[in-house]
């Protein structure tokens, strides 16, 4: 057995060497590898995440600029709306007064017609009645006969 454990002293002093380089190859490689790598993921991952908070805010921006321009558009075309109601508005306005005007016009000439019809009318009356007691009088005459050796 003193001959194992002298094989297995043997076998860890000629290991020793080969546990120091491995030791050192480890130490090297956190300096020179695994640091530097680890810092290069973690910019890495900060300008990924910066980037996709950078795309977040210009999506945000990008719906609250949309937002404003159907607000906008919204307010036009009420604002189209508006006017155009008011242009009919006026228009129907203006286009009763002009028939307002009409019917009384229409109304003035058919008084003014009324009237001339009545006057004249009344002349007409006034004629017949003054030709009513003549043809009175010629009717008189040709249905009586005249008397003798009367006066005319």
């Amino acid at each position: 057995m003193q001959e194992t454990f002298n094989q297995l002293a043997d076998l860890l002093l000629d290991a020793v060497p080969t546990i120091l380089l491995f030791i050192a190859l480890v130490i090297a490689y956190r300096f020179l590898i695994d640091r530097p790598l680890g810092e290069i993921f973690k910019k890495r991952r900060a300008l990924t995440v910066g980037a996709v908070e950078d795309a977040q805010r210009a999506i945000a921006k990008a719906e609250t600029k949309a937002a404003e321009y159907a607000e906008r558009l919204r307010q036009a075309r009420a604002d189209a709306l508006r006017a155009r109601e008011q242009r009919l508005h006026q228009r129907n306005t203006e286009v009763e007064a002009a028939l307002e005007e009409a019917r009384k016009s229409a109304s003035a000439k058919v008084a003014e017609a009324k009237a001339g019809m009545e006057a004249e009318a009344e002349r007409a009356r006034a004629t017949i009645q003054a030709s009513a007691a003549e043809l009175a009088g010629q009717v008189v005459r040709a249905v009586l006969p005249q008397p003798a050796g009367g006066s005319q």
